[in-house]
């Protein structure tokens, strides 16, 4: 029997916003989101692809129809507001019957669908059966660092003035040779860093002002996203450097933080040495060992 874990609504949004070349949602043993209330209000209004959870006569949640639960790499279950493990509700004995098939950890959504479309509107929808070609067209956005302010993305994301409406985005740094985003201005104050997306590109005389003006604007909970033009090497080392600064996390705590966030983002190995030199500079000392493989 798999582990029954709560998981935060921001965990479920970067499940749901994954992608390779397109969203990971189109692959069939990706993610399986189950809906286990009542079936008036999935039908009102549930969240992007969870499918619904039946109960039998003595009111006991059946398996879904149709989706292989041993073979998901993610279950994810939610009902209306479930908080905690501990309370006696539909998630929680929804996620025990999937625990008896599943072969990963069953995570229910803290706070339920409530919080969830509270805070991601644009991801609920009534819309119950999709095809392939709709899973890979899925609108995927930037994932999220710190829940409600700091946000990494790629470039035509930052350039998408529904994902920064939707996301209440107020300032974006732009990691790119060329000023692209200024064009597409909006409301929102730019921060263009002119940095080549190479090992030799030195980013690390540009941290200490990136964290200054991250700061300056998630310390008024004003949010932040980070773009480079695909989303994986510059934003993400200056997102890890910001972290190191801001929570005073070591360079490993801040890598492994923003990889569970983003698995496919990799700073190259130039970034890599400038970030293990921030990590004297934020912490005093040097602490992890950039020569492990997990590097």
């Amino acid at each position: 029997m798999a582990d029954i874990m709560m998981c935060e609504p921001f965990e479920l949004y970067n499940l749901l916003n994954r992608c390779s070349r397109v969203s990971r949602l189109a692959e069939i043993n990706y993610l399986c989101v189950i809906d286990a209330r009542e079936t008036q209000d999935y039908r009102m209004s549930h969240i992007i692809t969870a499918k619904h959870v039946k109960t039998d006569s003595e009111g006991t949640f059946l398996l879904p129809e149709a989706v292989e639960v041993d073979s998901m790499q993610h279950v994810v279950v939610y009902d209306s507001n479930t908080s905690c493990l501990q309370e006696q509700g539909r998630a929680v004995d929804c996620a025990q019957a999937l625990a008896k098939a599943s072969i990963c950890p069953v995570h229910v959504v803290r706070g339920g669908f409530q919080e969830f479309s509270a805070l991601y509107p644009f991801l609920r929808t009534e819309k119950i059966l999709y095809t392939i070609m709709e899973l890979e067209n899925l609108k995927t956005y930037p994932v999220e660092i710190i829940a409600g302010l700091l946000y990494m993305g790629d470039q035509e994301q930052g350039m998408d003035s529904s994902i920064l409406k939707d996301l209440k985005i107020s300032a974006v740094i732009s990691l790119s040779q060329s000023n692209t985003l200024e064009a597409t201005k909006g409301n929102q104050t730019m921060l263009n860093i002119p940095v080549a997306d190479s090992v030799v590109s030195d980013l690390y005389s540009s941290l200490e002002r990136i964290c200054t003006f991250i700061s300056s604007h998630i310390n008024t909970g004003c949010r932040v996203l980070t773009v480079s033009r695909q989303g994986r090497n510059r934003c993400s080392a200056v997102t890890i450097a910001f972290l190191m600064h801001h929570l005073k996390y070591t360079l490993e705590e801040a890598w492994k933080y923003v990889l569970k966030c983003k698995p496919s983002m990799r700073p190259n190995t130039g970034f890599l040495q400038q970030l293990s030199d921030w990590e004297l500079h934020t912490m005093g000392t040097k602490v992890t060992d950039i020569a492990e493989p997990h590097f």
